[in-house]
């Protein structure tokens, strides 16, 4: 019934719809198979994108010829640039989406997109040959041919779902979970474990009283995601709203900890660290008198609202006597309860960096199944595993994001090489030449890689060249630029900055501290005519503020970056025999062997091993 297929996409969560779209758009006839159509792209968690090092990701995916950024840009309601009182480097973009929009959006995108096609269906067995991908088998008995899988499952595999003290099968409330593949996975060698996420209520919007709780508005002047001019900033934004626990709900949640799955038993595995259950976080930090609840709102036309912070399994009617509790919420009727998830994932260092599984040809692992939690992260992990599986198949070399490179490259290292035992989430602390990892620059950055591999399209390309060209111009203008005292004096005054005696180039006053390149702009009618002439006028004078602001920092990190690349493609090859070296431990060995390290690099990020062991295998390099 259904033809042969060059890839075969498993799920349309964001990690799916990335890998599809990315495939397709290289030239791969696709097939997406989907148990529901009419859940593609849901949010099923948070109605937010982006956030502290996440929204770098989604600017990387949006550089590299993504559409996570586009879509989000045209379902916002709020707006945010985070950290921005902070380095640039710490600097995170987020929105407050509407959620049924997102989905909506990312169906018209999928659909609008040439060699996509759907089919809604249960992948219950991937059909391997010889060690290689050759099919995947259906729920329905359907057989479908292909040269490569991309297995995105979400939270599906085995997914248990844990209320109070109700358990039933599925991957999200509404969804039933997957059964098949991770038997069949197992016993063709690959190892799995269990990981656990968590969702909190939602709640009627008309029942909750925002006199009480704290407006959290957008951004005065809202920024967007993508960048390029398929998008507009919002005009027009929504509000969230913050409000604390206090004691009494701590004690009423309490009550209901012996029939908490959490604490009874019924859930084993590990939940995410950074984002843990009110109960959890109730009874880890047991000294703190509150926590803090936002209420979001899940889009423009809904009462519906989000709680942030109340992720909780508790039985029902104790997740409402404790809202209840919780200032705004006294009247708060729940739409419907948090719940907790149970599901299977392989732990990553069964992949290679292109994201194909070691064990077998063509398949590919991207999103939760490979233990990383986030719309954001799986969406980062889809786009390279549809690149590279489209790669692949054309007998073509991988796309390998290096650390200093982009933030998916770390995230993609670090599962590879460390592994995780619990849902990774991506921070700015991971990432150690965040500096040159900024949200402002990821299409300088990756621009090149994704029009030389033909998924960024000429029109972004030439944008790109042009905004580079525009900075380096507006840059060199600005270097040579004097200033004089009557003019700046009065600005530095204000800013509690030492006054100048004399003339003095621009980047001087640039680079103190309050200082920002608009005050220049206002003091120098030359510079301001010169920066109307640009057609990307905010993002070069950002550039040129930060690169002279930050040249000491950029240079520092970039020579850094340079040595340790030195040693970093250093290649070991594919059939060194690590039981051989006697002066390895027997721990090094085992998880040398076990990680398969592709150079040096990758090999001295691994856990346990010692500087050392590197010393020994470059020696055998000849190093």
């Amino acid at each position: 019934m259904l033809k042969k297929y060059d890839i075969v996409v498993v799920g349309a969560g964001h990690a799916g719809n990335e890998a599809a779209a990315a495939a397709a758009q290289l030239g791969s006839k696709v097939l997406m198979i989907t148990m529901n159509m009419e859940t593609i792209g849901q949010m099923s968690c948070n109605p937010a994108i982006g956030g502290i090092a996440k929204g770098q990701i989604v600017r990387e995916i949006d550089a590299l010829g993504g559409w996570t950024g586009i879509v989000t840009d045209k379902s916002s309601i709020q707006f945010k640039l985070l950290n921005k009182s902070k380095g640039p480097a710490m600097w995170s973009p987020r929105a407050q989406c509407d959620r049924m929009l997102f989905s909506r959006t990312w169906r018209e995108t999928l659909e609008q997109t040439p060699n996509l096609d759907f089919w809604q269906d249960v992948v219950n067995e991937i059909v391997v040959k010889s060690g290689r991908v050759v099919g995947v088998r259906t729920s329905m008995g359907i057989e479908v041919e292909t040269k490569a899988v991309i297995l995105n499952s979400g939270t599906f595999l085995n997914g248990t779902i844990h209320l109070g003290d109700k358990t039933f099968g599925g991957g999200r409330m509404g969804d039933r979970a997957v059964k098949g593949i991770t038997a069949q996975l197992e016993s063709l060698g690959f190892e799995s474990g269990r990981m656990k996420t968590g969702t909190p209520p939602r709640v009627d919007g008309r029942s909750i009283d925002f006199s009480v709780m704290e407006e959290q508005p957008g951004d005065d002047s809202p920024g967007k995601f993508s960048y390029y001019n398929h998008t507009q900033p919002l005009k027009n934004q929504r509000s969230c709203f913050i409000t604390y626990t206090n004691e009494k709900t701590h004690e009423i949640l309490k009550s209901g900890f012996s029939r908490s799955p959490l604490f009874n038993g019924t859930i084993n595995s590990i939940g995410p660290r950074y984002c843990p259950s009110i109960e959890d976080k109730i009874n880890r930090f047991s000294h703190r008198p509150r926590h803090q609840i936002f209420a979001e709102p899940e889009g423009w036309n809904t009462i519906e609202y989000y709680i942030n912070g109340f992720s909780s399994s508790l039985p029902e009617e104790i997740q409402l006597e404790g809202l209840r509790s919780i200032p705004g919420f006294e009247k708060a009727k729940m739409f419907r309860p948090g719940y907790a998830v149970e599901y299977d994932y392989f732990p990553p260092t069964q992949l290679k960096h292109s994201l194909e599984t070691k064990l077998i040809q063509n398949l590919f692992f991207s999103g939760q199944i490979n233990g990383t939690t986030g719309y954001e992260e799986a969406a980062g992990q889809g786009i390279i595993a549809g690149i590279n599986a489209h790669l692949k198949i054309k007998n073509k070399d991988p796309l390998i994001l290096t650390r200093d490179e982009a933030y998916i490259g770390v995230l993609i290292d670090d599962l590879i090489t460390k592994g995780t035992k619990e849902p990774y989430r991506m921070f700015t602390s991971r990432a150690e030449y965040r500096i040159l990892l900024r949200q402002d620059n990821a299409d300088l950055r990756l621009h090149q890689k994704a029009f030389d591999i033909g998924l960024l399209s000429k029109e972004k390309y030439e944008s790109t060249l042009e905004k580079i060209k525009e900075t380096q111009h507006l840059s060199s203008f600005v270097k040579k630029l004097s200033i004089v005292p009557e003019k700046i004096n009065p600005i530095l005054k204000e800013k509690s900055s030492n006054t100048i005696k004399q003339k003095v180039k621009a980047p001087s006053i640039i680079s103190r501290p309050f200082v920002k390149i608009n005050d220049v702009l206002e003091t120098h009618v030359d510079l301001a005519d010169f920066s109307n002439t640009l057609k990307y006028k905010k993002e070069c004078l950002e550039q040129v503020e930060i690169d002279i602001k930050y040249k000491g920092y950029i240079d520092r990190e970039k020579d850094l970056a340079d040595k340790i690349k030195k040693l970093e493609f250093v290649e070991i090859p594919d059939d060194i025999n690590y039981n051989k070296f006697s002066s390895l431990s027997n721990e090094s060995k085992e998880k040398l062997n076990k990680v398969k390290p592709i150079n040096i690099g990758q090999a001295s990020r691994i856990s346990g091993i010692k500087p050392s062991d590197i010393s020994i295998l470059l020696v055998y390099l000849g190093r």
